[in-house]
């Protein structure tokens, strides 16, 4: 059976501690609280079952299995499976195992926690999930009980196996790591600068032989921006685009907007222009006149609409009788297009002398 131990034996390199050998590995909880704890594989693992042992219920839970108060889930771009506990109980205390079927009998154990379910945790944290982006910084507070006061506090990853304490790591190349605490308020505060996309993981606060882990997620630095002062019109780059006064992007993007409705106003002018000049010079459908002979009595003239009487009826029954005077009736019909309006009785009476 090999079995993943974390060291309580260390030797400093640059700040940073290193472990290895075999001792307790105490994770504090508080009663009814919750816990997610990391649980990492070779990656020649990757495919091999995984599962979570409970020595106290005897009982194996597979990755990628949630139960009423346990998730078991594996992370193979990780190479690591988490196991999230919920609503921890006082007997629920004991030794529990991150485990890998390898074909080997017995199974291979990566990780061997001892839970401590306790009103009053050893260790705990502020918040077991902190986030930053590349090049920023995060802060993490860890707390510890009374007991626990003169114990040596560190600030530890899973992976990589290693530690931090007081001071700062080597500045040039890796993260800053600096670790200050306070006796009064009975915690030590974690800052991390200068983070970078490799140091995402899993991390944990300890003072003595109790830890607690912290989940690090560390994201792409924001897009440098241009900014223009109104006083000197220098141009520096800053992350905090909220504070960016960019008049050159906001000027394009109102020509972005406003280049393409002016097109399309100016198509529907030319339009409407193009359809009035048409409509104005389009041939008149003016008629003729035309006379036309009715028998030996009736002349009929069609004219055109502009003229104001349409047609005439000519009544000449005896035109050759001087003693008689000829009487002429005009009826003047309003036809569709004619710019006359008819009388209001629609027919003319008129007499006329004889030549």
């Amino acid at each position: 059976m090999n079995i993943y131990y974390i060291s309580l034996g260390f030797w400093l390199i640059l700040g940073v501690e290193c472990y290895s050998g075999g001792s307790n590995n105490t994770i504090t909880v508080q009663t009814g609280g919750s816990v997610t704890i990391p649980c990492h594989y070779y990656k020649k693992y990757t495919q091999q079952k995984k599962y979570w042992h409970s020595e106290i219920e005897q009982s194996k839970t597979y990755t990628n299995t949630t139960v009423e108060n346990l998730s078991v889930i594996d992370h193979p771009d990780q190479s690591l499976f988490t196991v999230t506990m919920r609503n921890l109980q006082n007997k629920q205390t004991g030794p529990y195992y991150c485990t890998v079927e390898t074909g080997e009998q017995p199974a291979t154990i990566t990780y061997e926690p001892h839970l401590k379910i306790q009103s009053d945790p050893d260790v705990s944290v502020v918040s077991s999930s902190v986030s930053g982006h590349e090049g920023g910084d995060i802060s993490v507070q860890c707390l510890y009980s009374s007991g626990y006061q003169n114990k040596v506090k560190r600030w530890c990853r899973y992976k990589d196996q290693s530690c931090y304490t007081v001071g700062r790591t080597d500045t040039s190349q890796n993260t800053s790591v600096q670790i200050s605490e306070d006796d009064e308020r009975r915690s030590f505060t974690v800052l991390m600068t200068g983070l970078r996309l490799t140091d995402s993981g899993w991390y944990f606060c300890s003072a003595g032989e109790a830890l607690n882990p912290v989940h690090l997620t560390v994201t792409e630095a924001k897009t440098d921006t241009v900014k223009v002062t109104s006083a000197t019109g220098h141009r520096e780059n800053n992350n905090n685009t909220s504070d960016v006064i960019d008049k050159p992007q906001k000027n394009n993007k109102l020509l972005t907007v406003w280049l393409p409705v002016s097109a399309v106003l100016l198509l529907l002018l030319i339009l409407v222009g193009v359809f009035t000049w048409r409509w104005r010079q389009r041939p008149k459908q003016d008629k003729p006149q035309i006379r036309e002979r009715n028998g030996s009595t009736t002349d009929i003239i069609y004219s055109k609409p502009e003229d104001p009487v349409i047609y005439s009826t000519i009544n000449d029954e005896n035109p050759n009788d001087p003693s008689k005077d000829i009487t002429t009736y005009s009826t003047i019909d309003h036809v569709p297009g004619s710019e006359a309006n008819p009388p209001a009785g629609g027919t003319i009476y008129s007499t006329v002398a004889p030549h």
